[in-house]
């Protein structure tokens, strides 16, 4: 029996903002819901299931953020995984509908962050980054202070310029990019323009990363409805942006024993993924006119042009020099500004890609609409690990 097409019918997140700005999310979770649900135009009583996807945060928050919408027993799932968190929501919401068991679910992220470089809860048992804390350390040593995820990201970026010469200005250009394509974009936290000379010129943190070069801590929610198409044409809900492919992957042996900053940080995840949602949708790369990736720091997105097939191994240099990734280029990416810009609250990022790219096939994005945008593909990733690689597309 093959999968039910799934609608995405209604989206919505509020604007993104620093820790010491921000709401509760008890307050911020159902605000986003109830964007969603009147942009898909159906009440809360006909969602059948929930799936609600935060990190820092005790067990059934999820509970806590969707009882303020309505309490009507359905079953509410809480999903932590890492940064791919809100795309792994989307990801269980999908299957639910293509599977047949529910025509109407929610998927909602949130998170309230605190300042300051990501950091463990617990302290009294094994951390479950650890063997990525060896793997780093091995490869590049550092002091003991360095903060977990720019050595790793900034270490595959320091490896990638070794060996196919890229310059740190080709980094700090991806963060130009971000902030010029965030200017436009109310619900981003970062919307002041800097040059890749600015950039530059911020504390470098780790290897070819500045501060400029990596996502700050953010509070903010998002959420996604999703419908069966048999759902849609019951109560007349516009079904004309559906969900054409998606895949979830896990590490794999070549994480730890590839020897490579760039395989520790996901590359291998990424490849996986999308290669399978291109063969799930009988397109390529080339076919992509909008694309919003996990941007979390630069080098991420460099390596990542290359994992989803935008340029060849070695040629992200290129790609990005050429204006490939930004308006009249190949691909438009992280038209939203990304994580870089628009803000990386760690459990609604991956429903706040999904809000901005149904917005881009709607094209209600004012001046940062990509044009004749068709098809949209989306690239969350954990690490930890996991990535969520979703196709949408106009049917």
């Amino acid at each position: 029996m093959s999968p039910a097409k799934v609608i995405v019918a209604g989206v919505g997140m509020i604007p993104f903002l620093k820790p010491s700005a921000a709401e509760p999310y008890t307050v911020m979770g159902p605000r986003a819901i109830r964007l969603a649900l009147t942009d898909a135009g159906v009440g809360y009583e006909q969602v059948q299931q929930v799936y609600a996807g935060y990190v820092y945060g005790d067990s059934t928050c999820g509970q806590r953020v969707v009882y303020e919408v309505g309490m009507t027993g359905v079953p509410v799932i809480n999903v932590n995984n890492n940064c791919s968190t809100g795309s792994t929501a989307l990801y269980l919401a999908r299957q639910a509908i293509a599977s047949g068991m529910a025509d109407c679910v929610l998927a909602v992220g949130f998170e309230q962050m605190a300042p300051g470089a990501l950091a463990a809860v617990f302290n009294d048992r094994p951390p479950p980054m650890g063997k990525w804390m060896e793997q780093s350390h091995a490869l590049q040593p550092a002091a003991p202070t360095t903060p977990m995820a720019p050595h790793l990201f900034g270490g595959a970026g320091l490896e990638y310029q070794q060996k196919y010469g890229a310059t740190n200005a080709t980094f700090a250009k991806i963060a130009e990019k971000a902030r010029r394509h965030a200017e436009h974009n109310d619900k981003a936290i970062f919307r002041e323009q800097m040059t890749a000379e600015q950039i530059l010129a911020t504390p470098t943190i780790y290897g070819v990363l500045t501060r400029a070069q990596c996502c700050p801590p953010t509070c903010g929610a998002a959420a996604a409805i999703l419908v069966s198409e048999a759902f849609a044409k019951k109560h007349g809900i516009r079904s004309n942006i559906a969900i054409f492919g998606q895949a979830m992957t896990t590490d794999r042996p070549s994480t730890f024993e590839a020897g490579s900053m760039i395989e520790a940080v996901g590359f291998g995840m990424s490849k996986a993924a999308a290669d399978q949602v291109y063969a799930q949708a009988g397109v390529g790369p080339s076919d992509i006119d909008v694309c919003e990736l996990h941007d979390c720091f630069t080098a991420n997105e460099l390596v990542t042009y290359e994992a989803l097939g935008f340029a060849p191994i070695g040629g992200a240099e290129k790609f990005i020099n050429d204006g490939d990734n930004t308006y009249g280029g190949a691909v438009v990416t992280n038209p939203s500004g990304g994580l870089l810009a628009k803000g990386h609250p760690l459990g609604a990022t991956g429903l706040a890609q999904c809000t901005e790219l149904v917005e881009q096939l709607r094209g209600v994005c004012g001046p940062r609409q990509v044009d004749g945008a068709r098809l949209a593909l989306q690239h969350n990733i954990g690490i930890g690990g996991a990535c969520v690689v979703t196709l949408y597309g106009t049917v």
